[in-house]
């Protein structure tokens, strides 16, 4: 990923702030001592739990500094700020995040999380950001279409949007790949590893996560037609807390209002983000 040295540059700078106290970590044990300092600074005050997949760029991941950096994070830093709570960033399993979420060790999942389909199961912040479910080949693999994925090799994260869409509206296109299914994987960076080393022929993702990699690797990779369309937000549990997501709303839309969202939009634009994708405006 060669352009993650701006984003280091950009998150180490951020950590010199005082909303960055709890905020920056290149681990679990890195986020929570960070996350100590923040609540040792203010005990009193309420505390924002983000639960995240640390290596889901450009919304959430580790840059070459070891620091936690991204979109969302970026999100949930000025979010907390404004409304004085301290900041705590969870790097957790994404298997695991229901139960985390459902025992209070997290209080929210703030990563790029789609909210169709899982309506029933989460209380939800308004959606803030538009998203698409795609696949993406290599430039030289001759499979221009969905139709050419048929006894192809298709890759997709293990419990993600995308294979939720592959298990559903989609079934009968992944019933045409090879296995009859999608293989999974933990994470999307090793995803498109397997991608690049010809281990398998496609990775059904994000359209954002798409757009990072493609920028990463312009020559390499191209995107098919989606499978299909979606929206980000911020997933709180179903019993969850209504004055903070309301906070959560109200923040993010005066955000946008100021042009704070619009900046960070421009931040991020190398790797897939656009302001022309944030639903976030009344």
């Amino acid at each position: 990923m060669k352009k993650l040295t701006k984003i280091a540059a950009a998150a180490a700078a951020l950590c010199l702030g005082a909303a960055l106290l709890a905020g920056c970590s290149g681990s679990n044990d890195a986020a929570s001592n960070a996350a100590d300092n923040g609540a040792a600074a203010n005990p009193d005050a309420t505390t924002l739990i983000v639960g995240l997949d640390n290596a889901y760029p450009p919304y959430g991941f580790i840059g070459d500094d070891g620091n936690l950096t991204g979109f969302d994070i970026d999100l949930a830093t000025e979010v907390a700020a404004r409304n004085g709570w301290n900041l705590e960033l969870e790097a957790i399993d994404w298997d695991a995040k229901d139960a985390l979420l459902n025992q209070g060790t997290i209080n929210c999942i703030w990563n790029g999380f789609t909210m169709e389909g899982r309506e029933a199961d989460y209380a939800f912040s308004k959606p803030y950001m538009h998203n698409e479910q795609v696949v993406v080949v290599k430039k030289d693999s001759g499979i221009n279409s969905l139709d050419d994925l048929a006894d192809k090799n298709v890759m997709t994260q293990v419990d993600s949007a995308a294979l939720d869409v592959l298990e559903g509206d989609q079934k009968d296109l992944a019933d045409t790949f090879a296995g009859g299914k999608a293989q999974t994987i933990g994470d999307y960076n090793n995803a498109f590893m397997q991608l690049e080393s010809g281990a398998v022929d496609a990775v059904a993702c994000d359209l954002s996560i798409a757009d990072y990699q493609m920028a990463a690797k312009p020559d390499m990779f191209v995107k098919l037609e989606p499978l299909s369309t979606e929206n980000y937000a911020v997933g709180f549990a179903k019993d969850g807390d209504t004055a903070m997501i309301d906070a959560v709303n109200k923040t993010l839309k005066e955000m946008y209002d100021d042009g704070t969202i619009a900046k960070l939009c421009e931040k991020w634009g190398e790797y897939g983000i656009s302001i022309d994708n944030w639903v976030l405006v009344d």
